[in-house]
């Protein structure tokens, strides 16, 4: 994303552009993994040579977390996992065994829910939804060690 984008952003959110600011809001921005701690974003700033300390980068998640920038996560027995709040409306899955996290939409569960939350005299106004499982290529992997 452009350096000018990234200040925007943190201008528009009340936050003082700094170059630890700007630099872990580009790891978020550009990363292909959507769902990182702050490990993560930790270890992807040192492999760009950007020198932030581990305990700036969880000061600067919160204070995104704070300004609606990102959006964390606790799943179930794992660390704090960050993600750009993109104001779209998605649920996750989440691997037990390794992890990983991906996004789902599926306008059947959406509409589902809001007929559910009528039937109950409720107006849905928010939800979320978390689905557990084993993802495929470690079910895999899990196969071939017992073969070794």
């Amino acid at each position: 994303m452009k350096q000018h984008t990234v200040s925007t952003d943190l201008k528009s959110a009340g936050l003082k552009v700094t170059q630890p600011r700007l630099s872990i809001l580009q790891v978020l921005e550009e990363a292909e993994q959507h769902h990182l701690s702050a490990e993560d974003v930790y270890k992807i700033l040192l492999s760009k040579d950007i020198e932030v300390g581990i305990a700036t980068v969880y000061r600067v998640l919160t204070q995104f977390e704070a300004a609606g920038l990102v959006t964390r996560h606790h799943f179930d027995g794992g660390q704090a996992i960050f993600e750009l709040d993109t104001g779209d409306n998605h649920d996750h899955i989440v691997c037990v065994k390794t992890g990983m996290v991906s996004e789902f939409k599926a306008e059947v569960i959406e509409n589902r829910l809001k007929e559910i939350a009528t039937e109950l005299g409720y107006e849905l106004t928010d939800h979320r939804i978390i689905l557990y499982g084993e993802h495929v290529e470690s079910r895999l992997d899990k196969k071939t060690s017992k073969l070794k």
